[in-house]
């Protein structure tokens, strides 16, 4: 019988530790689930993580890997500039030379994460959230983290316009955590005008603010600052935080299906190749 090949899980760029421990749990419950295959995860791209990506990948070879098909859990490309999944592997297959890796894409905003996000709206608005009427007057704003590359930013846009099909809200807008415009105070301003300015609009209405980040830590900090300084600047708007998409049994089952997806794909290709591959997306 073929042993399958092993599951890396690769986040992007996070020295924070409570974004580790949602690495290690995703982890922990893929293993849990899935005894046949090896799982390690760790995160490439910034120096000083406390689960560093090459770290994962020393542990599959010394468990016995000798393939190793990487999910980059991401919801928008890095941009350029920044270190890929790709230009990790291949370092990572300098160092072993054994190895054959293969690189899946980004969940980017699959439906299961579409759901997962739905969740943690209603999580925020409490009881009745699901009613037409309480929809109606909400309006919500999806935080990324911001980025210098356009495309990345505009993954944004384009889930947030996914979200909002269907789903009854009065809006979706956009905003970012850093480097892109418009930032959250932007964004929650036009939120209040929109909804301000909408048919019917006679009643309180509220913003729910929506994190577009798998991970907790100092960005998801930084935007709960951001939300409290402009709610308590306008006390007749409602507003609600939303936590992280997080790394549950949504995410766990969004990995496997890129895992098994790669897998089917064909045999495991080198690093090097790997790059190349990506290069051509």
């Amino acid at each position: 019988m073929t042993t399958p090949p092993a599951l890396l899980i690769a986040g992007h760029g996070t020295r924070d530790e409570d974004g580790a421990e949602a690495l290690r749990a995703l982890v922990h419950l893929l293993a849990a689930r899935h005894p046949d295959v090896l799982v390690a995860g760790g995160f490439f791209g910034l120096p000083g993580s406390p689960m560093p990506l090459d770290d994962a990948v020393d542990e599959l070879a010394e468990r016995g890997a000798t393939r190793v098909a990487a999910v980059p859990l991401l919801l928008t490309p890095t941009g350029p500039g920044t270190a890929t999944l790709p230009q990790a592997l291949e370092r990572a297959a300098v160092r072993h030379p054994g190895l054959g890796f293969a690189c899946s894409a980004e969940p980017g905003p699959h439906p299961r994460l579409l759901q997962a996000l739905e969740q943690r709206l209603d999580d925020a608005l409490g009881s009745g959230a699901r009613r037409p009427q309480d929809r109606a007057r909400t309006t919500v704003l999806l935080v990324g983290r911001g980025a210098s590359d356009p495309y990345a930013n505009a993954e944004v846009a384009r889930a947030a316009r996914l979200l909002w099909e269907g789903r009854g809200f009065a809006g979706v807008e956009t905003a970012f955590v850093t480097q892109a415009a418009p930032d959250v105070p932007m964004g929650l301003d036009r939120c209040r005008a929109l909804a301000a300015a909408a048919p019917g609009s006679d009643g309180p209405n509220r913003i729910v603010v929506l994190p577009y980040f798998f991970f907790p830590g100092g960005l998801f900090e930084r935007l709960c600052m951001q939300t409290e300084g402009w709610a308590a600047a306008h006390p007749d708007t409602e507003v609600y935080g939303a936590q992280a998409i997080g790394t549950g049994a949504e995410v766990a089952e969004v990995v496997m299906e890129r895992y098994r997806e790669t897998v089917a794909g064909g045999a495991a290709w080198p690093a090097a190749a790997v790059a190349a591959r990506a290069g051509e997306r």
